[in-house]
């Protein structure tokens, strides 16, 4: 049975043998997040761990389906699947908060130091700040990188600030919020005013979808590098977002 069939069968009867079908004809999703994730969060969460939380989103994504809207599912499910796992690892707050208090720390000496400046700050400075030499700086934005990821989900999903989706404007996904005009442009300005290397780290993670190891390549520079480059957009973006909504 070709995968229309099985979409227009399972729309009428809801039959959980056709689900199931579904479900293995689409789990390579559930991986390929995961995989795109356990890149991020390193040594902190096991990679089958991510691929079973994000199942429940991919089968979460199967039951709100409509392919009579032409959406494609690709689109929309990989949205549900990452929601899936980051809510997991959310409820079961598996981060250390001496983490998040180093997260936070830096947040706050990222903003009031630009906030200063009126400018993004170099390495350099921050280090100088925080009485740092720039080695040790470096290594404690390497230390909080998933954290910074997974709070700027939090600040986007209260906020409301997610990326766009062009496809279907009246599923609500993460994709589809963002097209609030105002909340596109705090988006797109504070890219904007990120320094160019993480500018294009966010481009080629977040629109190109690549992975660290393929980012590495393409600019020249170690995986923990992209990390680092990465990490400190988010932060910005965070501050940003923060200041444009208080």
């Amino acid at each position: 049975m070709d995968l229309m069939t099985l979409w227009e069968e399972y729309s009428k009867t809801k039959d959980l043998g056709i689900r199931e079908d579904l479900i293995l004809k689409y789990v390579y999703l559930a991986k390929f997040v995961a995989g795109r994730l356990y890149a991020s969060y390193g040594n902190n969460v096991e990679f089958d761990d991510l691929v079973s939380y994000g199942i429940f989103g991919l089968i979460d994504a199967i039951d709100k389906y409509d392919f009579t809207r032409g959406v494609k599912f690709e689109t929309y499910a990989q949205l549900r699947i990452r929601g899936a796992i980051i809510d997991q690892l959310r409820e079961i707050d598996w981060l250390p908060r001496s983490v998040r208090q180093k997260s936070k720390e830096l947040e706050k000496a990222y903003s009031e130091i630009e906030n200063k400046l009126g400018r993004p700050a170099t390495d350099e400075e921050m280090a100088e700040s925080l009485s740092l030499s720039v080695e040790e700086f470096q290594k404690k934005i390497q230390n909080i990188t998933t954290y910074s990821i997974i709070s700027l989900d939090d600040l986007i999903e209260q906020k409301r600030e997610v990326v766009s989706s062009e496809e279907d404007s009246q599923i609500e996904t993460p994709e589809s919020v963002i097209e609030n005009t105002e909340v596109k442009e705090i988006l797109v300005d504070a890219i904007s005013l990120l320094p160019e290397k993480e500018k294009k780290v966010v481009s080629l993670y977040y629109y190109e979808e690549l992975t660290y190891k393929e980012i590495g390549k393409l600019l020249s520079i170690s995986e923990s590098r992209v990390s680092q480059l990465h990490t400190k957009a988010i932060i910005r973006l965070k501050n940003r977002f923060r200041s444009a909504f208080e």
